[in-house]
C-alpha cells in the first residue's frame, strides 16, 4: 500500500459498518458496490482476483495477509479481472517474489479495481457467515452514499452475468498432448473460462474456446469430438440461451462440464438449481466420490447449487462432505458428466486432474478410438 493513508469504510444492504483503509483504483463516485462474498484461501490470491467466476462480486479474504509475494502476467486466470474489489486485512508495503512482475496494489490501479485494507475480515466473514451473503459497497465516499449504493446493489440472483466476461470471438489454442495420441478436436464454451481449464484441455486436445452465445448447430459444424462447458459467474437459470443450446447438444458429442457449466447440464437435464447461503469460496474443501469412496481436496467457487432430488437419467457421483450438497452428476443415458469444483486447480495438489483424463476416455470411448 501506498505511504498515504485513505480512510474508507465498508457498509452492508443490512447496516452493517466495518471501517478501514482504500488501496488500489478509486472508483467513480468514491463508490464500489457488488455481491460481498469471503474465500479461505491461503494462498493464490492472483487466481481468485482474476477468476471470471468472480464477476458481480467484492471478494474478502479470510487470510490476514494478502500480496506479500505480487503479481505475475503468467498466473492470471483470464484477460481481466471482473471482479467488484477487494476486503483484506492488511496488505504489505512489500512484496517478495522472484517470479513478480508488480506488487498487488500496483496490478489493481492498471486494471482500475478497488480495494479496501485494515478490515476486521474475521468479524465480516462471521457475519457473512451467520447472515448469508449479501450486497454491499465500499469506498471513500460518506456513509450514507454508501449506504444507498449497497441497498440498492440487486446482487448476483437473476443476474445474467455471462454477456460480461465471454469471449467476443472464437480462439484457438493448439494441443498439448503426446504425438501418437488421438488427435481430439474440443469446443469449450466460454461462459467464463479460466485459463487454466483451456491449459488442462489442450493436454487432451486442441481446443476451440467460443462465445457462450453460440448455438449448437454452429458448434456442431465445427465437428467437434467433445464439448466443454466453461465455469463463469452468476445464477445458472438466468444465462440466456444456455440450456437450449447444451440441448442440442447432448447425445450428439460427450459433454464434460465445470462449475457453472455443471449448473447447467444439470439444468438441462431435468434438475434444479438454488444459491448457497454464502456459497463455497476455498480451496480446502473435501468431496468424495461416491463410485470408489475416496475423498478429494478441492478448489471451489460458486454462490449456486444443484437440488439433491431424483431425476431418471440423472447420477449423482461426488458429494461434498462440509455440507452434503451436489458435487458432480453424470447422465446415465447420453455421454455427459459434470462437477461443482475445479479439478483445474491444485489444492490436493492434483485429486482432481483425473477428471480431464475421464473425459479423454469419454472422447475414445464415443469415437471408437483406444
Amino acid at each position: 500500500m501506498s505511504s498515504g493513508i485513505v480512510e474508507a469504510a465498508l457498509v452492508l444492504a443490512d447496516g452493517e459498518l466495518f471501517e478501514g483503509e482504500a488501496f488500489g483504483a478509486e472508483p467513480a463516485g468514491g463508490v464500489s458496490s457488488g455481491e460481498v462474498v469471503f474465500n479461505t484461501v491461503l494462498a493464490g490470491y492472483q487466481e481468485v482476483i482474476t477468476d471470471p467466476s468472480y464477476a458481480g462480486q467484492i471478494v474478502t479474504f479470510t487470510y490476514p495477509h494478502l500480496g506479500n509475494y505480487g503479481m505475475t502476467s503468467a498466473d492470471n486466470e483470464s484477460r481481466q479481472p471482473f471482479l467488484r474489489g477487494v476486503v483484506a486485512r492488511d496488505v504489505p508495503r512489500r512484496h517478495s517474489n522472484w517470479r513478480s512482475e508488480i506488487d498487488l496494489e500496483g496490478f489493481m490501479v492498471d486494471a482500475g479495481i478497488a480495494g479496501i485494507g485494515g478490515i476486521d475480515t474475521r468479524r465480516l466473514t462471521r457475519h457473512i457467515r451467520d447472515t448469508g451473503a449479501m450486497p454491499g459497497a465500499f469506498g471513500t465516499a460518506d456513509e450514507a452514499t454508501l449506504r444507498a449504493a449497497a441497498e440498492s446493489e440487486p446482487g448476483t440472483a437473476g443476474v445474467d452475468l455471462v454477456d460480461q466476461v465471454t469471449c467476443a470471438t472464437p480462439y484457438a489454442v493448439e494441443s498439448l498432448r503426446p504425438r501418437g495420441a488421438e488427435p481430439w478436436n474440443i469446443v469449450a464454451i466460454d461462459y467464463g473460462i479460466k485459463t487454466s481449464i483451456v491449459t488442462q484441455l489442450a493436454h487432451v486436445g486442441a481446443v476451440t474456446v467460443v462465445p457462450a452465445s453460440t448455438s449448437a448447430n454452429d458448434i456442431l459444424e465445427r465437428n467437434p469430438h467433445g464439448v466443454f462447458l466453461s465455469n463463469g459467474p452468476g445464477d445458472p437459470e438466468a444465462v440466456a440461451g444456455a440450456t437450449r443450446t447444451i440441448a442440442g447438444l447432448l447425445g450428439e458429442v460427450p459433454i464434460f462440464g465445470i462449475c457453472l457449466g455443471h449448473q447447467l447440464l444439470s439444468l438441462t437435464l431435468g434438475l434444479e438449481a438454488y444459491k448457497l447461503p454464502f456459497g463455497h469460496h476455498g480451496g480446502n474443501h473435501p468431496v468424495r466420490n461416491l463410485a470408489d469412496g475416496t475423498v478429494e481436496i478441492t478448489s471451489q467457487n460458486h454462490n449456486f447449487c444443484i437440488v439433491d432430488s431424483p431425476v431418471p437419467g440423472v447420477e449423482i457421483t461426488h458429494v461434498n462432505l462440509n455440507d452434503q450438497t451436489i458435487e458432480g452428476i453424470r447422465s446415465t443415458t447420453e455421454p455427459a458428466f459434470s462437477v461443482q469444483y475445479h479439478p483445474e486447480a491444485s489444492p490436493g495438489p492434483h485429486d482432481s486432474r483425473y477428471l480431464f483424463e475421464r473425459f479423454d476416455s469419454l472422447l475414445a470411448d464415443h469415437h471408437g478410438a483406444r
